[in-house]
């Protein structure tokens, strides 16, 4: 999947909870980007691909349709029936799915040549740890894909958006935050943006159950750069984007200030994108 469609990526974004094949077939548009980015890098496409936290499997697939296989493989099989329908739809062959932990990845060593890690390593129990085995895996000279939010970003919090953008987290801190917002979910979901397509909080508050923090690491700008290091990888490339709003509000001499201060970036950055090499 080369070809980047705004359109249909939003659409697919605002229905991607759902169910998992919709997130999968979100995940596929999306991964026209992921594409590009590697491209950007340097990184070539043709080898041997994990996705180590494919989710619904829409990414692997994408990858698979430019390697020569590609394993996507997740805690929860949440592949099961979404990545392996999408499969067939779009008869893709080279591609496997495997329930496993990143933490303790079931690979030899040096299996791959290019491992993806989207929007996975704020959900792990030890970043060290997933860091280290996506590195074991890689061949030398392979390449991992890295994309993450600092925590305390609107993207990275993984919290739902108020109608009025407050940003309750920063506010009152994550823990009082998350409460309120899953009291929000069951008793005015009006006062939310996100609908319950595209919001886990309300989707799960209409089954009678109630959302959990799976945020488990507080990604920061420079802990991530640590965790880079101690993991042995050299970066090829690194885009930060600054969000939309703070890009609209701020001077372009202040932002670029503001970008360099280590508790601002965390809030400004919504999405880092990494290429990394294992030397």
């Amino acid at each position: 999947m080369r070809s980047i469609d705004e359109a249909a990526i939003a659409s697919a974004a605002a229905g991607r909870f759902r169910s998992e094949y919709d997130y999968a077939v979100f995940e596929y548009l999306r991964s026209a980007k992921v594409i590009q980015a590697l491209e950007r890098s340097g990184a070539r496409l043709g080898g041997r691909v994990l996705d180590a936290g494919c989710g619904g499997g829409g990414t692997a697939l994408s990858l698979a349709e430019e390697s020569a296989f590609a394993v996507g493989l997740d805690l929860e099989a949440r592949f099961r029936d979404a990545g392996t329908r999408l499969a067939a739809e779009r008869t893709v062959t080279r591609v496997a799915f495997v329930q496993g932990d990143g933490g303790r990845l079931p690979f030899k060593g040096e299996s791959f040549d290019l491992v993806l890690s989207h929007s996975v390593i704020e959900h792990v129990s030890s970043a060290e740890g997933y860091l280290g085995e996506c590195h074991r895996v890689l061949r030398r000279g392979g390449v991992l894909y890295l994309s993450t939010a600092p925590f305390l970003s609107l993207a990275g919090a993984h919290l739902p958006r108020l109608l009025v953008p407050v940003p309750l987290h920063i506010l009152v801190g994550r823990p009082a935050a998350f409460r309120l917002f899953r009291f929000l979910a069951r008793r005015a979901p009006w006062a939310l943006r996100e609908k319950k397509e595209a919001n886990t909080f309300v989707a799960l508050a209409e089954q009678g159950r109630e959302k959990e923090d799976d945020l488990k690491q507080r990604v920061t700008v420079r802990r991530l750069s640590e965790w880079i290091r101690r993991a042995g990888f050299r970066a090829l490339r690194e885009e930060r984007h600054v969000t939309g709003f703070f890009r609209r509000a701020l001077p372009g001499p202040l932002r670029r200030w503001m970008e360099d201060t280590p508790w601002a970036q965390d809030v400004m950055i919504g999405h880092i994108q990494c290429v990394l090499e294992k030397p």
